[in-house]
């Protein structure tokens, strides 16, 4: 991971300087890169001095060989300042436990190797293990202990690697971007701080605190004396009896000390490694609970603010006794459902100001009550209503810790300890703070995620639009999957949208990439698609226009387009396709599929480029099938194959559309195992419309001449049809309505006749056309006006109305709801 070599360094910084900075310092590192064969694949310059073999003869051989972790300690240094933790010649069982693969989590350690002569190298040493798609397994690395001590560190200081930037081997710039990962106590700030200070020297460094603390730090090891374990076991009865040590065990007190706080550093690395498996919140909620029981504490209640569960933002204040809490999680070894009625989860409340609850979450520290006496448990208990939890809590000792990230309170945890166990203390209180904090950034972490794919939803729900299942003459289904898991906005749509002359048009696009940007895009060509298509374009023109408009909003601006207008009274398709994969059509007379043949044109922003349409005659009951590429387009997979996919599996009989569509998806998904669920990187949006029709006998037509006295003729012939259909009801509204837009057309028409048309089918649809292109305006006419009330009449009677130009002029309906037939 270095960049330059001893030679490189500035000449007040080479490696074994030791340069200090203030009360810390910085030395340099030894670093070792074993692959998943257990060879080293990168051999440092302080690898070299340190473990005297060079880069030639250590690269490719087993990693056990040049990094020993040596055997049994000889008689004579039975009291070794590094007891059982060191081995002669070698680094120790964590770190053989480390190379051997059976580390899932950062460890640390100190141990002694052999030096030249007789002499002996105190060695500090990390092993990381490395997850990922590369060949590298585990990072380990290592520094002479006596580094710090000549830097001018205390044997209690803190130690922390760091990692630079552009460094030679594979995956090493993502391991310095991951530095507050790989150290949760270490801010996104000192990150920047290290890898900093790594430039400026050109190799790798180790950064050592008096402060600062870290999740992994090596051992420092204690001086020990003759007949060590008699006198350990003196010291630790005196200490259990809670008698004073004697002068000549103090060293033996202070040694059980150490051997506790390695035993909590052991735990909290087992922590760490057990918890934020995954960025699920409810799952992470689980590990951190199940993580602590019963190793730590007999019970772990955790609570969370009321917006944390919910995946919302919200203000990142001191809470106050209104802030509410849920009950997310408890664990206990208790009998079963002893806590399970008195305390469930997903149970929401506040907390008193007078509760030790408050008071951890309010100033972000730990709470310890070393016996909750019968007043306490009282105090605690009355914020329970109809609810006695003293014999819960009573006579327990209690630890509660803060769950905090970047110095914000989410929740906190409430550990109790049985009667009978020992009670917590301020090693206690440490060790759950430095849990709590870790626990506290996982959570974080999930709760950012699903935060932020909540947001992601919303915009991709609010993007989609809202289709009926039934629309003139058709029945829809649709469906849209995102392309990963953490990317749920993506730029594919559809949209079904309502014509004049109760036609209804489909459309399916794909902009080309993904993320906000694509997504932005759909949303600005959706409603131009939208616009365009209520201005009844027809379909070259539509794609022509959109085209346009992405070349004017930018260059990067493409997106294939499929659009289709189903005419229900014609029984036909009129479709023109920008670059886009064809559909496919499903006959009902045989279930034979076949994929249209469209001219297929370019992606609209390309420009210059011209769109044909075509018609293709339909059949009730026929299936439209359209899609976007990424349900039929798997890398390195012939696109011809997932075509052919989705033509036999859109052929396959189903109950009902929605049946239909899932039927598609799971066939795709079949033929293509690797864009599945979880392996899908394109976004799919898919679209099926059951075609219907409208039949002669319920189309009526009239051609009225201009003139006055031709409305009376339409009102007559609007009754007598209305009549025949058995729609009397509907007669006396239809007649006035008609009589106001007929008078209008035969007004302003030029030379054409007024043609007048009724449809019966979902709504009764009456439409009068005329050859005069200017749109009828909404006006409030005035008590003396003598006209303008015509459209007032129309849009207080109507369920729907509308005007639209045509090519020989323009179109007023008005639609009226049928009644239901018994």
């Amino acid at each position: 991971m270095e960049r330059g070599t001893e030679r490189d360094a500035p000449p007040d910084r080479r490696a074994g300087d030791g340069a200090a900075a203030g009360p810390g310092g910085r030395i340099p590192l030894a670093v070792v890169v074993v692959d998943r064969d257990g060879l080293v694949s990168h051999w440092s310059t302080g690898a070299r001095r340190l473990f005297s073999v060079t880069k030639e003869d250590a690269l490719g051989r087993p990693a056990v060989d040049l990094l020993p972790v040596g055997g049994a300690l000889p008689e004579d240094e039975e009291d070794s300042p590094y007891g059982e933790y060191a081995a002669h010649d070698g680094l120790g069982p964590g770190l053989g436990a480390s190379l051997g693969g059976g580390l899932s989590y950062p460890a640390a350690g100190r141990a002694r190797l052999a030096a030249a002569g007789d002499g002996r190298v105190d060695v500090l040493w990390w092993a990381y293990p490395l997850v990922g798609p590369g060949r590298e397994r585990l990072l380990v690395l290592a520094a002479d202990a006596d580094g710090p001590h000549t830097a001018g560190a205390g044997t209690s200081a803190r130690v922390a690697p760091g990692f630079a930037l552009h460094t030679d081997f594979p995956g090493a710039e993502d391991l310095a971007r991951r530095l507050p990962e790989i150290l949760p106590s270490m801010s996104v700030g000192d990150s920047a701080r290290i890898v900093g200070q790594i430039l400026e020297l050109g190799y790798p460094i180790l950064e050592f605190s008096q402060n600062d603390r870290v999740p992994v730090t090596p051992d420092w090891g204690v001086p020990r004396r003759a007949g060590r374990r008699e006198r350990r076991e003196r010291a630790a009865r005196a200490l259990a009896a809670g008698e004073p040590v004697p002068e000549d065990l103090r060293d033996e007190s202070e040694d059980l000390e150490y051997a506790a706080v390695r035993e909590r550093l052991e735990f909290l690395n087992e922590v760490s490694g057990r918890i934020g498996t995954s960025l699920d919140l409810a799952r992470t909620i689980v590990e951190v609970s199940k993580a602590v029981v019963p190793r730590f504490t007999d019970v772990a209640g955790t609570y969370l603010r009321e917006q944390v569960v919910a995946g919302e933002g919200f203000d990142e204040g001191v809470p106050d006794t209104t802030t509410m809490w849920h009950r997310v999680a408890l664990e206990h070894t208790d009998e079963p459902g002893r806590w399970d009625d008195v305390v469930p989860v997903g149970e929401a409340m506040p907390f008193p100001a007078h509760t030790p609850f408050f008071q951890c979450m309010t100033t972000g520290e730990p709470v310890l009550v070393p016996r909750i006496s019968e007043e306490a448990g009282h105090a605690i208990a009355s914020q329970f209503d109809k609810r006695d939890i003293r014999p819960l809590i009573t006579g327990r000792s209690m630890l509660v810790v803060p769950l905090k990230a970047r110095h914000v309170v989410l929740g906190f945890m409430i550990l109790l300890r049985h009667p009978e166990r020992q009670v917590f203390n301020d090693m206690d209180r440490v060790t759950g703070a430095e849990l709590a904090a870790r626990a506290g950034l996982v959570l974080d972490n999930a709760r950012m995620y699903t935060h932020q794919e909540n947001v992601a939803e919303t915009l991709q729900d609010s993007m989609l639009p809202r289709i009926p299942p039934r629309m003139a003459g058709c029945d829809i289904a649709t469906r849209y999957l995102p392309g990963t898991l953490l990317g749920r906005v993506g730029g594919d749509w559809f949209d079904a949208v309502k014509l004049p002359g109760a036609r209804t048009a489909f459309v399916v696009g794909d902009v080309m990439g993904h993320g906000l940007n694509s997504a932005a895009m759909m949303g600005q060509l959706r409603t131009a698609v939208r616009t365009m298509a209520a201005l009844d374009l027809p379909p070259a023109q539509l794609l022509r226009n959109l085209d346009d408009l992405a070349q004017r909003l930018g260059d990067t601006y493409l997106a294939t387009c499929l659009y289709a207008v189903f005419d229900p009274i014609a029984g036909e398709l009129h479709l023109a396709n920008a670059g886009h994969i064809p559909p496919v059509l499903v006959r009902a007379e045989d279930g034979r599929s076949e994929l249209l043949d469209l001219p297929t044109g370019a992606p609209v922003g390309v420009g210059g480029v011209p769109f044909e349409a075509v018609r293709v005659p339909v059949r009730p009951g026929d299936r439209l099938v359209m899609c976007t590429d990424g349900l039929v387009e798997v890398r390195g997979e012939d696109i011809g194959a997932g075509l052919a996919a989705l033509c036999e599996s859109a052929a396959h009989p189903a109950a009902s559309m929605d049946d239909a569509c899932d039927t598609i998806i799971r066939a795709l998904a079949a033929t293509f195992p690797e864009a599945g669920p979880g392996g899908r990187k394109d976004d799919v949006a898919l679209l099926m419309a059951r075609l219907g029709g409208i039949a002669p006998d319920d189309v009526a037509e009239w051609r009225i001449a201009p003139g006055p006295s031709e409305v009376g003729r339409a009102r007559a012939v609007v009754r007598e049809q209305l009549h025949d259909w058995g729609l009397p009801k509907l007669a006396d509204g239809a007649e006035l309505m008609v009589s106001e837009l007929v008078t209008n057309a035969v007004r302003h028409a030029h030379a054409r006749p007024v043609a007048l048309r009724l449809v019966r089918g979902d709504t009764l649809l009456c439409e009068v056309e005329d050859d005069d292109h200017e749109l009828p305006t909404l006006i409030d006419a005035r008590p003396t006006d003598e006209s303008g009330r015509g459209l007032r009449v129309v849009s207080t009677l109507a369920r729907q109305w509308g005007a639209n130009r045509t090519a020989a002029g323009k179109s007023v309906w008005f639609e009226l709801t049928l009644p239901r037939r018994r």
